[in-house]
């Protein structure tokens, strides 16, 4: 914790495994997703039946908890909602289904497979996610089936990409570094590989497997019957760049580099994590402390420890305080780090020294010190499709490049493309697809740096627009920015529909966090790197209002930055906005501490 933190008393944590019997469970008062999961087999719960009931889109409310650990989201339509009330029909269901793709690397082929499923079961687009993953959208339940199969076939898959599991494991994409990217990538997918459920019960009821007979498997040996408490994210950083935003996650590595840039060991990072609830200040969002340092023999060990300490002493009783970040605030990082150091089986070294300059991607064309070539391109909230009139045909141009290409692609935690691995000769081929097809149209300073969620129509907790709306509003602060000469400046801009922060808003130096139908609380003053919070800065700000508060601001900023001075830095410097310590004191000091002249 900073040392700003005022001393702390913690509980003690517990000592026995998760309860994992129904009447024991309700003795004890648990959540009911973890009834749930008790009740499920493995995870299989009704869903095999449900599919086979054609008289609505939807499945079972416990089956709805239940699906997410394959993968997949039941969504509806709510821009249809009105229409379809009214006409007294269900509501247009369907699913987001979520690949699991450790680092983000597909390679040519499989990309084409993914383009045919978006065109032929989904919406026909492709989203890149902050994740660093493919999701889809629209897929209706007789497709499912139909998907998985095709998904399957490109040797990829959806377990584990939702749930209260080890999430899709992210790592560096840094081309730059390939040897670093190399050791980041395949610790990403060792770590992926070592913490999935072993159940199988995704193959079975989307493939059609083989069903294990002889009674209730034990397939969990890490996991158990209850699984995790919440969702567990994993992420591998590679500095100087933290693409990944390391510290927004539950568990993280930082490459520690020699001066060759060789990696000798990784910082791992725990705590960090960005959903909340508006009105209960007992939720926030919160950045990882640096617990200690790991050779890379035994990084996956620590992953696995950090896992199932959090599996032991997560909270199992209220969901909304049961993620990593909350069980070392109620038990202390001391008390973590040495039952994670006891599952190791050895004491480990403190955290060594690292600097981070950025949390964006490096865009154009990127030499790697292996020889190829890369190039990332800006995709617009991660929505890979064929935009009308002149826009970017990002769908179209992809699929032609995959026809080519003999690289692979990556997927970064910025919603965007690297078409990687270019050899010399073939770069001038691809430059050609990437200029007919208009691939790097629509990317000025602002937009480089922004995300966006999905939000409205399929998002079911979306409280506000975020992707439909956030372009518009960046045209109107690019002609703001401008307005003071800063149109070239780098300044990291998210918004989400909802408090949950998938896009990550409380780590942008400007974070909208829908509160309703067009307004939104705005946060200022985190870092450019992603290692602090930003503040509440104005509370329930309507659309029509949000250039009008910022634009002072971006004059102040015009005329009173020291070189080299980022936006966020500038604000707590000059007094605009209290600084963000940590996770408890997010909801302290907030609002403007004086108005932009």
């Amino acid at each position: 914790m900073d040392d700003h933190t005022p001393p702390r008393t913690y509980e003690t944590p517990p000592t026995t495994r998760p309860i994992d019997e129904a009447e024991a469970a309700r003795e004890a008062g648990l959540a009911h997703n973890e009834h749930i999961k008790i009740a499920s087999g493995f995870l299989r719960g009704t869903l095999a039946d449900g599919l086979l009931k054609h008289a609505t889109g939807a499945i079972s409310e416990d089956d709805g908890q239940l699906v997410k650990f394959h993968g997949m989201y039941l969504q509806d339509d709510r821009d249809l909602r009105p229409e379809r009330t009214k006409k007294k029909l269900d509501k247009a269901y369907s699913f987001m289904i979520r690949l699991r793709i450790a680092g983000g690397v597909v390679t040519p082929r499989q990309w084409l497979v993914l383009d045919d499923i978006a065109t032929t079961y989904a919406n026909g687009t492709l989203r890149a996610t902050t994740r660093q993953t493919f999701q889809y959208h629209g897929v209706i339940k007789s497709n499912l089936k139909r998907t998985m199969a095709a998904i399957d076939g490109a040797l990829l898959d959806t377990i584990a990409a939702c749930g209260d599991v080890n999430r899709n494991v992210m790592a560096s994409t840094n081309p730059a570094q390939s040897g670093a990217h190399k050791a980041a990538f395949e610790l990403g997918k060792e770590i992926s590989d070592t913490l999935l459920p072993k159940t199988n019960a995704w193959r079975e009821i989307w493939l059609d497997g083989e069903k294990v007979l002889g009674g209730e498997p034990e397939f969990e040996p890490v996991y158990g019957k209850t699984y995790l408490p919440r969702k567990f994210k994993i992420v591998v950083a590679v500095p100087p760049s933290n693409e990944v935003d390391v510290f927004a996650h539950d568990l993280g590595f930082i490459a520690i580099l020699d001066k060759k840039g060789k990696v000798t060991g990784w910082n791992v990072t725990v705590g960090g994590g960005m959903g909340m609830t508006h009105g209960e200040p007992d939720t926030f969002p919160r950045t990882a402390d640096v617990m200690l340092f790991c050779k890379p023999e035994e990084a996956v060990k620590v992953a696995e420890a950090v896992m199932t300490v959090q599996r032991d002493w997560g909270n199992r009783k209220n969901r909304k305080n049961a993620r990593l970040k909350y069980t070392i605030e109620r038990y202390g990082l001391a008390a973590f780090r040495a039952e994670v150091e006891k599952r190791v089986g050895k004491a480990l070294s403190d955290p060594k020294p690292f600097t981070f300059t950025n949390n964006g991607d490096r865009y154009g064309w990127t030499e790697g010190d292996d020889g190829r070539h890369h190039l990332t391109l800006y995709v617009a909230s991660g929505r890979i499709k064929d935009y009308e009139g002149d826009g970017p045909k990002l769908l179209a141009g992809l699929r032609r490049i995959a026809e080519v290409h003999e690289g692979d692609f990556r997927l970064t935690g910025n919603q965007n493309v690297i078409i990687a691995n270019v050899p010399a000769e073939k770069r001038a081929e691809i430059e050609a697809l990437v200029d007919e097809y208009g691939l790097l149209k629509g990317a000025g300073a602002l937009r480089r740096n922004s995300i966006a969620c999905v939000a409205m129509p399929t998002c079911g907790l979306a409280l506000a627009e975020s992707e439909r709306y956030l372009p518009d509003l960046m045209t109107e602060l690019e002609e703001s920015l401008a307005s003071h000469g800063l149109q070239d400046d780098e300044i990291t801009i998210r918004m989400t529909g909802c408090p949950n922060g998938c896009a990550r808003p409380f780590i942008a130096e400007i974070g909208f966090v829908g509160r309703g139908p067009e307004r939104y609380h705005l946060y200022l003053g985190a870092a450019f790197d992603g290692s602090r919070l930003g503040k509440l800065y104005a509370e329930d700000v309507n659309a029509s209002e949000i250039r009008t508060i910022l634009d002072p601001l971006f004059g102040a900023y015009a005329a009173g930055k020291t070189p080299g001075e980022r936006f966020g830095d500038f604000l707590i410097r000059a007094g605009y906005v209290t600084k963000t310590f940590n996770g408890p004191d997010f909801h302290k000091n907030i609002g403007a501490l004086k108005g932009a002249a």
